[in-house]
C-alpha cells in the first residue's frame, strides 16, 4: 500500500527539521554566483543546492519558471533535479501553480503527480480559482501517495485583495480554501495529503489552522521579511510536523562555495526548529 503524502512529509520534518530549499536559479542570483544565466548556469546552481539540502532539509522547491524560460533545455535540468533528489531521498514540490478546468487538469495532473512522467514530483503547488472542486483531478492522484498545496494565502501583497475578498455568505476566499481543504483531509485518518500554502507575512486568518488536518507550505520567510518567530506565532497550535517553511534566496546568495551552501542550510534549519 502507497504511504499518505502527509504521513511521509510528516516523518521527514520530524526527523530532518521543517525546512524547504528552495530552488529559484533567476538571473540575479546566477549573477551573484559568477555564473551565465544559460542552462548550464541553472543546472549548476540547481544541483549545487540540491547537495546542500540533502539530509539536511526535508524537501526542495523548484520554481519551474527559472527552468522553464529556458524552453525545453531548461525542463531537462529539471527534469535532472527531480532524477537526483529522488536518489538522494529529498522530497520535491514543484512550485508550478497549476489549475484550470476539467480536462486541462487531469493532463497537468499527469504531467506532475503520474509516476511514468519524468517530471512527477512528491506534490506540487496548485491555484484554486477557477474553483476548487475543480482541482479534483489532482486530488484524486494523491491516493498514489502524491500531494498538494493549495494556494490560500500567498506572501506576495497584491494577493491580498483577491484573497480576502467575501463571498455571498460572507467568508473570506481564503477561509473558503482553507475549509475546503479540510474537508478533503477528514476522510484520513492519518495527516491528509492536501495542504494549503500560507504566507509567514500574513496575518492569521479566521480559520483555526489546527483544524486543517493537512500540511502547510509556508513561503516569504528571508528575503521577503517573515522570520522564524513570526511563523511559529502562526501555527503555534498546529500538529508537529505540519508545517513546512521554504527559504529560498537567503540560502542561495550563501553560494557558489558549496561548505557555505551547507552552513546556511544548517542555520535555516535550527533556528526554525526552535519555533516549529
Amino acid at each position: 500500500m502507497v504511504e499518505n503524502f502527509g504521513r511521509r512529509l510528516q516523518e521527514r520534518i520530524r526527523a530532518t527539521g521543517p525546512l524547504c530549499v528552495g530552488v529559484d536559479p533567476s538571473a540575479q542570483l546566477l549573477d551573484a554566483w559568477g555564473r551565465p544565466d544559460s542552462v548550464e548556469g541553472v543546472e549548476f546552481m540547481a544541483l549545487s543546492i540540491l547537495e546542500a539540502a540533502t539530509g539536511a532539509a526535508a524537501a526542495i522547491k523548484p520554481q519551474v519558471a527559472y527552468f522553464e524560460r529556458f524552453g525545453s533545455a531548461g525542463y531537462r535540468v529539471l527534469e535532472r533535479l527531480i532524477t537526483e533528489a529522488r536518489d538522494a531521498d529529498v522530497m520535491v514540490i514543484a512550485d508550478v501553480k497549476r489549475g484550470d478546468i476539467g480536462a486541462t487538469n487531469d493532463a497537468y495532473a499527469a504531467a506532475w503527480l503520474e509516476e511514468s512522467s519524468p517530471l512527477c514530483c512528491d506534490a506540487l503547488t496548485v491555484s484554486p480559482y477557477t474553483g476548487v472542486g475543480a482541482l479534483a483531478p489532482f486530488f484524486s492522484r494523491c491516493v498514489q501517495g502524491r500531494g498538494v498545496f493549495v494556494l490560500a494565502a500567498t506572501s506576495n501583497d497584491e494577493g491580498r485583495a483577491l484573497q480576502r475578498a467575501r463571498t455571498d455568505a460572507d467568508e473570506a476566499l481564503e477561509d473558503l480554501v482553507l475549509r475546503s481543504v479540510a474537508e478533503l483531509n477528514e476522510a484520513h485518518d492519518a495527516l491528509g495529503p492536501f495542504g494549503v500554502v500560507l504566507g509567514a507575512t500574513r496575518e492569521r486568518p479566521r480559520f483555526d489552522l489546527a483544524a486543517l488536518h493537512g500540511p502547510y507550505l509556508v513561503p516569504g520567510v528571508g528575503a521577503q521579511g517573515g522570520t522564524p518567530e513570526q511563523v511559529g506565532r502562526l501555527f503555534e497550535r498546529c500538529r508537529e510536523g505540519t508545517v513546512l517553511v521554504n527559504v529560498a534566496r537567503n540560502i542561495a546568495i550563501a553560494g557558489p562555495e558549496r561548505p557555505a551552501l551547507r552552513d546556511a542550510v544548517a542555520r535555516w534549519r535550527d533556528n526554525l526548529t526552535i519555533f516549529l
